[in-house]
């Protein structure tokens, strides 16, 4: 066979073989990105729920004496980047701390102002346990300055129907004040004693610092452990007569978990 030949065999090879590597690299490319999402997504998984706990132990007669002696405690919860973080798909909207391509733990399709909006949320890690533990110590009230349509929605994906949160409060019942919102716990509970907010945003409570439980930010991190070390001090607290005057004592307010 002459170059003649070769050159004539080129021009009449079928265009779908020429196009094979191209398609090829493409589903290739589509597996890839599937496994790095399997991945990622049930590594996270595994994360949340590694063999790091707090063990919740029986108590003693003595214990279960005195707090029948006192009033139950109110522990007020705020959603976003406290129990959990979220992203949305509304252009400009998109806070960028959060990875794109981070799967999320649910999906949330809610209608603001006639608009659709998809909500992709990341629950923060160990946030299932630490609602089933503190539930059995508190009255738990989620108080977020969200909108109460993403806000309900969100807490009805936590609480999965057993009642986990006494009481919702939502954007509508905090108050305005230099142009951010405030959480007034009176509202919530008239005695200030019983009551206790954990939220990572100072201005969220700073008309009430002494019945404050700061906590950091969160919004990605798989190995944060913060509403795992919180647990301790929420379990002892709850044995106080007033807890103002224990979260003073040891400063709680200047520190964060």
């Amino acid at each position: 066979m002459n170059e003649k030949d070769y050159t004539s065999l080129e021009l009449h090879t079928p265009a779908s073989l020429s196009m094979f590597p191209k398609a090829f690299w493409g589903l290739l490319g589509a597996a890839w990105s599937f496994i790095v999402y399997f991945f990622r997504k049930n590594t996270r998984k595994l994360i949340a729920h590694q063999t790091v706990r707090y063990e919740v132990m029986p108590l003693t007669p003595i214990s279960r004496l005195r707090l029948g002696q006192l009033k139950k405690k109110v522990l007020v919860l705020d959603l976003d980047e406290t129990l959990i973080h979220s992203r949305h798909d509304s252009g400009g909207l998109l806070r960028p701390a959060v990875k794109p391509d981070t799967p999320p733990d649910f999906v949330l399709k809610v209608v603001i102002e006639r608009h659709p909006v998809k909500f992709f949320v990341h629950k923060r890690p160990h946030v299932d346990f630490f609602l089933s533990v503190v539930s059995q110590w508190y009255e738990l009230v989620v108080f977020t300055a969200s909108m109460e349509i993403y806000g309900s929605a969100v807490c009805d994906r936590l609480d999965k129907n057993r009642g986990t949160f006494k009481r919702r409060y939502y954007r509508q019942h905090c108050k305005v004040d230099t142009g951010s919102f405030t959480k007034d716990l009176s509202f919530v509970h008239n005695d200030l004693s019983s009551i206790l907010i954990l939220d990572n945003s100072p201005g969220a409570y700073k008309g009430f610092p002494e019945n404050a439980v700061p906590i950091k930010s969160w919004f990605a991190d798989p190995f944060d452990t913060s509403l795992l070390n919180v647990l301790p001090m929420l379990d002892a607290i709850r044995f106080c007569n007033d807890v103002r005057n224990v979260l003073q004592r040891n400063k709680i307010q200047h520190m964060q978990w």
